[in-house]
C-alpha cells in the first residue's frame, strides 16, 4: 500500500505582505547603537514577548555553524552583552573563533536587526553585578547545568538542583560560577531590515570604518 502523507500546512503557500513606511537613510541615527535603541523602544512599547531574545550564531574553526536563542541583557555604545556558560558549545566556539552573528527577529513589526562582530568576555565585576540581579532559582540553575553536555535523565538535573537549593537556601548569597559569565559583542556591521510589499524590503547596513560608520543600502 502506498504511503499517504498526513495533511499538513504547506509552508510554500504561506505568504505575508509587509506594509510599512519606507526606511530612508535620512531616518537613521548617526550611530547604529542609537538606531538600535530607537527600534528597541518601538518593539518594547508593542509588548512583544521577550523583545530582547536574539539568535546567536557561532562556528567551529572548520566552519561548522551553530545557532541558539539567548537574551540580550545590556546594550550601550560598546555593543551587545549576553551571559552564558563559558563551557557551553557557544562558549567553546567563541573561544576558538570570536566572530559571531546576532539576529533580532521582530516579526510582529516586520523588522529584523542583524549584527556581525566579535565576542569577548566581560570583566568578572560586570558578570558578578549582573549575577546578583538574577532570581535565586536562576543563580542555582547556573551551577546545576553543565550546559551543552549530555545528561542521563531530567531527574539527575533536578537532583543536582535540589542539592544546591539545600546548600544555598533562599536569602543566602550564591557565589558566581567560575565557568559562567558575560560576553560583549562589538559590532562590525549592523543591518536594519524592514519588510515591504512585493518583497521590496529596506535593508540599511552600518559598516564600521575605524571610529566612524558608513551606511549602505542592500538589495532585498
Amino acid at each position: 500500500m502506498a504511503h499517504v502523507p498526513h495533511e499538513t500546512s504547506d509552508p510554500a503557500a504561506m505568504r505575508e505582505q509587509y506594509r510599512s513606511t519606507p526606511l530612508l537613510e535620512t531616518d537613521l541615527a548617526p550611530a547604529p547603537m542609537d538606531q538600535f535603541g530607537r527600534w528597541f523602544e518601538d518593539v518594547t512599547s508593542c509588548r512583544l514577548h521577550e523583545p530582547n531574545a536574539m539568535v546567536v550564531s557561532t562556528a567551529t574553526p572548520d566552519g561548522r555553524p551553530s545557532s541558539r536563542t539567548v537574551l540580550l541583557k545590556r546594550y550601550d555604545v560598546r555593543g551587545f552583552v549576553f551571559f552564558t556558560n563559558y563551557s557551553s558549545r557557544k562558549g567553546r566556539e567563541i573561544g576558538a573563533d570570536p566572530y559571531v552573528s546576532l539576529l533580532f527577529p521582530w516579526h510582529a513589526l516586520g523588522r529584523q536587526v542583524i549584527v556581525t562582530g566579535t565576542a569577548a568576555r566581560v570583566g568578572r565585576d560586570e558578570t558578578a553585578a549582573y549575577f546578583r540581579t538574577r532570581p535565586h532559582g536562576s543563580q542555582l540553575g547556573a551551577w546545576a547545568s553543565d550546559q551543552s553536555t549530555p545528561i542521563g535523565t531530567r531527574e539527575e538535573l533536578l537532583e543536582r538542583y535540589g542539592q544546591l537549593a539545600a546548600r544555598y537556601p533562599e536569602g543566602e548569597q550564591v557565589p558566581v560560577p567560575p565557568r559562567w559569565g558575560g560576553y560583549l559583542v562589538t559590532p562590525e556591521t549592523v543591518e536594519f531590515w524592514q519588510g515591504h510589499e512585493n518583497r521590496l524590503h529596506d535593508r540599511l547596513r552600518y559598516v564600521r570604518e575605524g571610529n566612524d560608520w558608513r551606511v549602505e543600502r542592500l538589495c532585498p
